[in-house]
């Protein structure tokens, strides 16, 4: 039996493309995930969960992972409405607010740091009228959900985009007609369909959080045990020659992020064929 199973295609090249991928995959992903592991491996198991369970570092784990659901999650709601926007409506301006929904794609983080310290901090445009409230953002943990959120936002908003515009209308016009009310519709005909594009859309946009350094680190103020995410420990380290301490975080990071991602990937999975049937 074949080790690789192919479908009929007119088009040859089949074990080229194979090997290119296989090359590009090695180059992008195998070899420096599997330089890391290795990397931890050589440390003994004393070095490697005094490096990982440091309070400084356990304070981090916490604040990054919460952040990037939180984040994830209100970009979950807010994407899917401004997706729904984008599709169903027309009005003035409507392409420049589609274009700017990529925005975080295209503006380097460390120029959307600046931009949003500029808007949060106490005399900011925006930070100066909700400190009249007592509310901070620039150099607070909220700093750091607000970046973390301003970069996800596009991944869910394109996922669920496609989804709508390929959504058979007829589908909405047949429940009406059989008397089920607006709500009945989105529960019982949108939501089924949309759900596989919303759970993808949110892992990247968690995923993306979960790494993201450059917009945060001018936001958050890197205040240890406060403000300090994950990413930025695993910097400060490495610029400290502390080498193990850094692969051994980067580590924890990379299977934690790895389990939840499974974890996303079987809702997925599951959320699919639930509502197939």
């Amino acid at each position: 039996m074949p080790l690789f199973k192919r479908q009929p295609s007119v088009l040859p090249g089949f074990h080229m493309t194979l090997g290119f991928s296989l090359l590009y995959l090695t180059f992008i992903f195998f070899i420096p995930v599997g330089g890391l592991l290795l990397y931890t491996s050589l440390m003994s198991w004393e070095e490697f969960w005094r490096a990982i369970s440091h309070p400084q570092v356990v304070t981090s784990y916490r604040l990054s992972f919460f952040a990037s659901l939180i984040g994830a999650s209100i970009n979950l709601v807010f994407g899917a409405l401004v997706a729904w926007v984008l599709v169903r409506y027309t009005f003035p301006g409507k392409r420049v607010v589609d274009a700017l929904i990529d925005l975080p794609f295209a503006l380097p983080t460390a120029v959307a740091g600046v931009a949003l310290v500029t808007l949060y901090a106490s005399t900011g445009w925006v930070g100066q009228y909700l400190e009249v409230f007592g509310i901070r953002v620039a150099y607070t943990q909220l700093g750091v959900v607000v970046a973390l959120t301003y970069i996800g936002l596009p991944f869910v908003v394109r996922t669920v985009q496609p989804v709508l515009e390929d959504f058979e209308s007829e589908l909405e016009e047949a429940s009406a007609a059989l008397g089920a009310s607006r709500l009945t519709t989105l529960r019982r005909v949108i939501f089924p369909t949309l759900l596989p594009a919303l759970l993808t859309g949110f892992s990247l946009a968690f995923a993306r959080a979960l790494g993201e350094y450059g917009s945060v680190v001018f936001i958050s103020g890197n205040m240890p045990y406060l403000t300090e995410i994950t990413p930025l420990l695993i910097v400060a380290k490495a610029e400290q020659y502390d080498y193990n301490g850094a692969a051994a975080i980067g580590t924890v990071m990379l299977l934690t992020a790895f389990v939840l991602l499974i974890i996303i990937n079987g809702l997925q999975w599951w959320s699919s064929r639930r509502f197939a049937h």
